[in-house]
């Protein structure tokens, strides 16, 4: 918010989400002190976060899992006083932070596409049973969201292609342009990985090749909103079938 000295209230600027702190109840019970130091040595491994992240996971009783990605902050600094702990037992207040403050599910959503040649419906043998979207008759292209916010596609782009572009629901856009001579931007047998997610922002090829420097000017990784989309694509395929494959890690507000 920006406060205006001459008008009543402030103007909207805009809205980010912060990491999430979690406190999280923990009681601690051994069958002897032996144990309950066992018990409590092996929690603090756990939560170590040199170790790295620990999951969060919530269940409710649809059993769909929620998870969270989190770091230990404190809480199990020892506190011995009366009420708090006792010969054989111990209760913890520990401290977390979900540096990703949303909610990630178990399901992930995997869309593919084929251009250049048509493919059939179904495979060939027909075991195992393996439904294709086909070949699109036009640019525009659909895809669902059934999170609760934005998600952040992984591309999977196999050649060969001359050129693409994808352009997303916001109007941004990014691909490889024609390339000088008639070269293939992606040549057959290739297959690039562009990962959109923050904190990755990759564009590799399966031999370990880095194609960020051929991407045109500007490029937007764009994310997917929530729901169904639809987004543009200009391809121009070289001698074969290129394939495009989408997945999205849907993220939730909540659990």
């Amino acid at each position: 918010m920006d406060e205006s000295p001459n008008l009543d209230g402030a103007m909207f600027r805009g809205a980010r989400a912060a990491s999430r702190p979690i406190l999280l109840p923990i009681y601690v019970y051994g069958i002897d002190r032996r144990t309950l130091r066992d018990f409590k040595r092996k929690l603090a491994t756990a939560l170590n976060p040199k170790l790295g992240y620990c999951v969060l996971t919530f269940i409710e009783q649809d059993g769909e899992p929620r998870r969270l990605k989190c770091y230990y902050v404190g809480g199990m600094e020892g506190n011995e006083q009366i009420g708090a702990a006792g010969f054989t037992w111990v209760s913890y207040g520990i401290q977390l932070t979900a540096a990703d403050p949303w909610f990630y599910g178990d399901t992930e959503v995997v869309a593919d596409w084929f251009f250049g040649t048509p493919q059939p419906f179904l495979g060939n043998p027909f075991f195992p049973v393996k439904l294709s979207k086909g070949t699109p008759s036009s640019s525009t292209l659909t895809i669902e969201n059934p999170g609760d916010i934005e998600a952040w596609p992984v591309w999977t782009i196999t050649g060969p292609l001359k050129r693409f572009a994808f352009t997303g629901p916001d109007g941004t856009s990014w691909g490889i342009p024609e390339q000088a001579g008639g070269a293939d931007a992606l040549q057959a047998g290739r297959t690039l990985t562009v990962d959109c997610r923050p904190g990755y922002k990759t564009a590799k090829d399966d031999q370990g090749s880095n194609y960020f420097p051929l991407l045109s000017p500007n490029p937007s990784l764009w994310s997917v909103p929530p729901g169904t989309s639809t987004f543009h694509t200009d391809l121009l395929a070289g001698s074969g079938t290129p394939t495009v494959k989408v997945t999205l890690f849907p993220r939730y507000s909540t659990y």
